[in-house]
């Protein structure tokens, strides 16, 4: 048989006919009509804001996770190594020039500097600084402010 216009028709079972209810306790959807029981769940239009009220709500609307996540954001890190690699010596590190130079995401505000191997005498100001990277920034002679 050819594929026209006057030849298509649905696929089997894709067109269903609409339960028929409210015609009697025989057609099996009689009297409730599948609505259960009265009240405001029964009428057209209910069912909306039928909800438990309070703290108790809120406890079992909200999806329970394993494990706990923090609503701030991790801070952008950088290693020693990768700042004795991009910066001369006598340089100041600031967030600012380590987004200029591509180390830490641009904006990012506050950067951390982690601990690592540094050979060049650095200025660190406006980063929080690991205690290791503290020490090593000091022992190459930099200095580390606020």
């Amino acid at each position: 048989m050819a594929l026209n216009f006057h030849t298509l028709r649905p696929a089997k079972g894709a067109k269903r006919s609409p339960k028929r209810v409210g015609r009697g306790n025989a057609s099996g959807k009689g009297t409730t009509a599948g609505r259960g029981g009265k009240g405001q769940t029964a009428r057209t239009g209910g069912r909306n804001r039928l909800k438990l009220l309070g703290m108790r709500h809120l406890m079992l609307q909200t999806p329970k996770l394993r494990g706990f996540q923090s609503h701030h954001a991790k801070l952008p890190t950088v290693g020693l190594a990768q700042i004795d690699k991009a910066y001369k010596n006598g340089d100041s590190v600031t967030p600012y020039s380590l987004a200029k130079k591509g180390l830490v995401p641009a904006g990012s505000g506050r950067v951390k500097v982690l601990g690592g191997k540094l050979k060049k005498k650095l200025s660190v100001k406006g980063c929080i600084v690991s205690e290791p990277a503290k020490e090593a920034i000091t022992a190459a002679g930099g200095t580390v402010g606020a």
